[in-house]
């Protein structure tokens, strides 16, 4: 992307080395106007392009550099960030990709296809977990220059663990996925998300006739209340709510996924421990991924997870986003220290 805009600056200067296929995306998507569909206002410092993929579908992607300088120095790897159902590239740039890019941090944020303003490919559903996974390597390999950290949310978290599974098992040399460490926030499980329903139906069938009715019914998108329920803190005004339920309901445009042919995909293959630092991090007031689906994927991985209490599931969005993003800051630095 850097390569990129230094192209649009001087566009008659070139390289030293071709371009990659993503920049040259990157820099028409730049260059020329793209109608987007949910006006969503990009921060201070923030950029968006459309990535390339093998498919001829263009991946939204927002960024935000970190200072030049100070990244240099630093070292830092940079953070890629997964969305999950209902959601795309915007729900990182509000409040965590400001605050990782001022702590030196390099921040991509993609939209998945069918969702956020990502091209969709035919069909009923956005994808399979491998092709997402597919789409999320093409773009690491054509656009990064060093191994990023990821960072999936919910179902984004899932296909953070399917391309974790894959960078394990793939070959050296052009075949290899780069990745420098993972964290999964507030994920679905390895295995997916039938344990957590069966859970609620049998302990909590109030609370599972609200998630179904939120989530499968997409009832989340008419009622306020709902969805400050499934996603946010009581704490969270109203407004920001209603702001951020009419970003979900414009984002997917299609089914993330088709669950039963998902679930019948997973687990995800198992990774050797130790083979990459990961992060499994959980919020206390989580309405959709209860403290067993957290433990499930911590004992997976072999590590300790980490719950914040007072957090609710969409960490990165709720009103005590900070909390979350403090966690994974100090759980960087030590990565780094580590390395």
């Amino acid at each position: 992307m850097a390569m990129a805009m230094a192209m649009l600056q001087s566009p008659r200067l070139w390289p030293s080395k071709p371009p990659k296929r993503g920049q040259i995306r990157a820099m028409a998507a730049l260059d020329q106007a793209r109608e987007l569909r949910l006006g969503y206002d990009l921060k201070k410092g923030q950029t968006r392009f459309f990535h390339d993929l093998p498919s001829g579908l263009g991946m939204e992607v927002i960024t935000q550099k970190a200072d030049l300088v100070a990244s240099r120095e630093r070292n830092n790897p940079p953070l890629v960030f997964v969305h999950g159902s209902f959601h795309a590239a915007w729900c990182w740039a509000e409040q965590w990709m400001p605050f990782f890019s001022e702590a030196s941090y390099d921040c991509y944020a993609v939209s998945l296809l069918g969702q956020g303003e990502s091209d969709s490919p035919e069909g009923k559903v956005a994808g399979t977990l491998q092709t997402h996974t597919s789409d999320l390597a093409d773009f690491i390999r054509n656009e990064l220059e060093s191994p990023p950290v990821l960072i999936g949310h919910s179902f984004g978290g899932l296909i953070a663990q399917s391309y974790i599974s894959n960078a394990q098992s793939s070959s050296p040399g052009k075949d290899s996925l780069p990745i420098a460490g993972a964290v999964l926030l507030c994920s679905v499980p390895p295995a997916g998300n039938s344990g957590l329903v069966l859970r609620y139906l049998l302990k909590k069938p109030m609370a599972a006739i609200k998630v179904t009715l939120s989530l499968a019914a997409k009832a989340f998108a008419t009622s306020l209340s709902l969805c400050k329920e499934t996603f946010f803190s009581p704490s969270m005004e109203d407004s920001e709510v209603e702001r951020y339920q009419s970003l979900m309901k414009q984002s997917s445009r299609l089914p993330l996924f088709d669950l039963r042919k998902l679930n019948a995909s997973l687990p995800v293959p198992s990774v050797h421990r130790g083979f990459l630092e990961i992060l499994v991090l959980g919020a206390g007031n989580d309405f959709i991924v209860d403290a067993e689906g957290l433990q499930e994927t911590a004992k997976f991985y072999g590590v300790e997870p980490l719950c914040l209490d007072g957090v609710a599931h969409d960490m990165m969005l709720d009103s005590s986003w900070e909390v979350g993003a403090e966690a994974i800051l100090s759980w960087l630095k030590n990565l780094k220290a580590v390395k």
